[in-house]
């Protein structure tokens, strides 16, 4: 049988039996892979390296007759080392990784190893703080699986206005006007960022991020929970 050759960033790890290990892969282009990775605890073995944890690495691989594949060969591509050096980073990387595989099918498209692969790397710079990463993370799976909230027009369907205060109704994902209302225009405009396409390193720009990032992080956990 032929072997096929993908991208890979593990999701988790079993062991299996006395030396071999059955590992969940994310790729770009096969979905999620579960794979058995024979003899890969014994010392000196050649595939090791090439699964770690936190990496992104070159597989190759052959097809199994019923879920489980073969791991032929590892090369690691890239590691983002920096992560095990830091306790709370750690954490929150398994926390993410167990997320993400718990939020995906076996055949995601490709665009969640594109938000993981943005995920480990901001967790590998220690210039950016944990929790926007996290609260990044969650707006991204939310954007993916279609539950973007809307950030253009109120739940009446009248435009945003920037000198209002609004609440957030869930139900119907959008902002109703009120005058009294938790949040404001640079709320709104965080949320706009947090959901669209820019990494995590680039929301480290945004003024006054610390004062954002505490009053929107119980609403995106609210519209998880929400659409879960």
């Amino acid at each position: 049988m032929n072997a096929q050759t993908t991208r890979g960033i593990v999701l988790k790890r079993i062991d299996y039996g006395e030396a071999d290990r059955i590992i969940t892969v994310l790729t770009p282009d096969h979905g999620k892979l579960r794979l058995m990775v024979r003899g890969v605890r014994k010392q000196g073995s050649k595939l090791a390296g090439g699964i770690e944890l936190f990496s992104v690495s070159d597989l190759s691989f052959i097809e199994g007759k019923r879920e489980i594949g073969t791991l032929i060969s590892s090369r690691l591509q890239t590691h983002y080392g920096n992560i095990v050096k830091d306790l709370e980073r750690v954490q929150l990387g398994y926390e993410l990784l167990k997320r993400l595989d718990r939020a995906t099918e076996d055949h995601p498209e490709p665009a969640y190893f594109d938000r993981l692969e943005r995920t480990l790397s901001a967790l590998d710079d220690g210039s950016v703080d944990p929790e926007l990463i996290h609260l990044w993370f969650e707006a991204q799976l939310l954007q993916l699986a279609g539950h973007t909230p809307n950030l253009t027009t109120d739940a009446s369907g009248q435009k945003l206005q920037p000198d209002q205060s609004y609440n957030f109704e869930l139900d119907a994902m959008a902002f109703t006007s009120h005058s009294k209302g938790e949040y404001c225009a640079a709320h709104i405009k965080f949320l706009r960022l947090l959901f669209d396409h820019h990494t995590p390193q680039t929301l480290t720009k945004i003024n006054n991020l610390t004062q954002l990032i505490k009053p929107i992080q119980p609403l995106v956990q609210a519209m998880t929970q929400q659409h879960h």
